[in-house]
């Protein structure tokens, strides 16, 4: 071989190796987390709140275990890196932006940024339309618009790598903006045959039935989010309201958690449903020994205090080391599913 062939090879065997051990070093960095909390519009309704965290290079300036001291950098820290992933998150019913914060500092570890809002109508704060399950998905919409249109720093996202994590009524929520198309009207059976359940008391206690409370969701309510390429789902709420006809428009990969000891959302009515009635089987963890609540962050002592039902674990269920497990789980698999909906693209 001519020796001028031959450094070429070298030398293109060199770049190659070069990109992939760069592609590595990238894949394998831990940055540290800045966070922001904006408000952002919601049509014609108060804005929306919402908690942004972000990788950068700041050190960090807190350590604690509160919501707001999660080991972040101090407020005003730049964002570091290009073509970030962005993941959106939707809180269980009552919840905040908050709701999942140790999720939402991990991913930002591992190069993420992450958008969780805090839902009006069904949030801590106001829980004035709870029932209307599809105002959310269009609220988790515009934070999407939001963070790609008019995030100060929009323009490091990647609009090709988006994806949502959802929990309980979140889960319900990224489920319809992956494509899902529930029935409500399934509720009624579902509380024939459940009928202590919290949702069924409530609506036993107001003296109506699904068909009255779910007789208003607007024409074409359940509209998918296409720039979603991938979903992580806990627990979700109404899942029972799927079946394969509803879920046959997700095809995009799909995380699925349940709680093996869940006493709100008892088997086989949540988790079991979806996971069956996606076209695509999921990857699907059930977790020993975990209630509901356990897929919310461990809880701190001022928490437990103020809101005793989402702290206490089922008896031997180690909350902190799930956390470890679960956090990193999610990381993998957003991060394989998303290069992967790229690579299909090149």
């Amino acid at each position: 071989m001519p020796r001028h062939r031959y450094l070429l090879r070298v030398v293109m065997i060199f770049a190659v190796l070069l990109s992939v051990q760069t592609r590595a070093d990238a894949h394998q960095h831990t940055w540290n987390a800045g966070f922001q909390k904006l408000e952002i519009p919601n049509g014609n309704e108060p804005a929306l709140d919402l908690g942004v965290w972000y990788p950068t290079n700041a050190p960090v300036v807190s350590g604690g275990t509160e919501p707001f001291e999660q080991g972040i950098a101090a407020s005003g820290a730049p964002v570091n890196g290009r073509n970030l992933p962005l993941i959106v998150i939707s809180h269980g019913g009552g919840g905040t932006f908050v709701s999942h914060y140790d999720t939402a500092v991990a991913l930002a570890r591992a190069g993420f940024v992450v958008a969780a809002v805090s839902h009006r109508g069904d949030s801590g704060a106001d829980q004035s339309q709870v029932l209307k399950l599809w105002r959310r998905p269009a609220q988790l919409q515009r934070v999407i618009t939001y963070m790609l249109q008019s995030w100060s720093e929009h323009e490091r996202l990647d609009p090709q790598k988006i994806g949502a994590f959802g929990f309980s009524n979140g889960g319900f929520t990224v489920l319809v903006a992956a494509g899902g198309v529930p029935d409500l009207g399934k509720t009624d059976a579902y509380c024939r045959a459940n009928p202590t359940h919290d949702l069924c008391q409530a609506l036993k206690n107001g003296g109506v039935s699904s068909a009255t409370v779910f007789n208003d969701v607007p024409p074409h309510a359940w509209i998918a989010d296409p720039r979603i390429k991938a979903i992580v789902v806990a627990a979700p709420a109404f899942g029972f309201a799927f079946d394969k006809a509803g879920l046959a428009n997700v095809r995009i990969p799909v995380q699925l958690w349940g709680a093996a000891n869940d006493q709100h959302q008892p088997k086989p009515w949540f988790e079991d449903v979806v996971r069956n009635a996606l076209p695509t089987s999921p990857e699907y963890h059930l977790v020993s020994g975990a209630g509901h609540y356990d897929f919310l962050p461990p809880c701190s002592s001022h928490l437990a205090a103020i809101v005793p039902s989402i702290c206490v674990d089922p008896t031997g269920f180690d909350r902190a080391a799930f956390h470890k497990l679960f956090d990193s789980e999610i990381v993998r698999f957003f991060r394989a599913a998303l290069n992967a909906a790229q690579d299909k693209r090149s």
